[in-house]
């Protein structure tokens, strides 16, 4: 697809999406497998993977975050309360950045940007906190800008976000509930102007009730809205 320029994208279902780039590296955000009932289980990752990108602290975002990065000697890369938690669980290769910031990998730069969430674990009676939930950008060099939401509202800052980066392809959660739903993402659709958007975050559990067709319905070109199952690439 052009839009995509070579780079490949796949759902894994809920908000875990795959980015294959073109020069071979793979990118991994929100790994949540295991237990996600929408996740693909006769999907295999690719053998590589080098970086595991990370929203916020919720469970269902960082579930297998530290088992693939074992698996596969990925760095995994997020807010600096998260990573450094995580480091604590078992992560061997983190970086910690912050809101704002940039971290230049081999082919692509991330940028993390504003969300609006929370972002924390319980352990116990316990709620720990991670930092803040944030965005992700992904400038790839020689292909096109990526902008995975995470969860959040819709925030009239996004169109901070594209007059920033113009992000052509977004990943905006749909649900409802927990996250914005397709009111709401169609109006970030309306700041962001890209030329395609998955949804994500929705269908995974009964309150997340959003759908890409409901979506679609309230777009002026609903062809952009992506229509695929989990484990099925863009």
């Amino acid at each position: 697809m052009s839009v995509l320029k070579g780079t490949k994208v796949t759902w894994l279902g809920h908000a875990t999406v795959l980015v294959e780039i073109a020069d071979g590296m793979n990118l991994l955000i929100d790994p949540f497998m295991e237990h996600n009932p929408s996740y693909p289980k006769d999907f295999t990752l690719p053998a590589r993977i080098d970086y595991v990108l990370l929203t916020h602290g919720h469970m269902d975002h960082i579930a297998d975050a530290v088992p693939v990065a074992q698996k596969h000697g990925a760095t995994i890369v997020g807010i600096y309360e998260l990573t450094s938690y995580l480091t604590g669980k078992g992560a061997e290769k983190t970086i910690g950045m912050n809101l704002g910031g940039t971290v230049s990998l081999p082919g692509v730069d991330v940028t993390m940007v504003e969300a609006k969430h929370t972002s924390s674990m319980q352990e116990g009676n316990q709620i720990v906190y991670l930092g803040i939930a944030a965005g992700l950008v992904l400038t790839i060099q020689d292909g096109p800008v990526l902008y995975h939401a995470g969860d959040t509202s819709v925030f009239s800052d996004m169109k901070l976000i594209r007059e920033l980066y113009a992000p052509e392809f977004v990943m905006l959660p749909i649900g409802g509930h927990f996250t914005m739903g397709p009111k709401e993402a169609a109006l970030a659709a309306e700041y962001l102007a890209p030329q395609m958007i998955l949804p994500i975050h929705w269908g995974t559990f009964p309150p997340l009730k959003g759908t890409p067709e409901q979506l679609a319905a309230l777009l002026p070109d609903g062809n952009i809205v992506a229509r695929v199952k989990p484990g099925q690439a863009i």
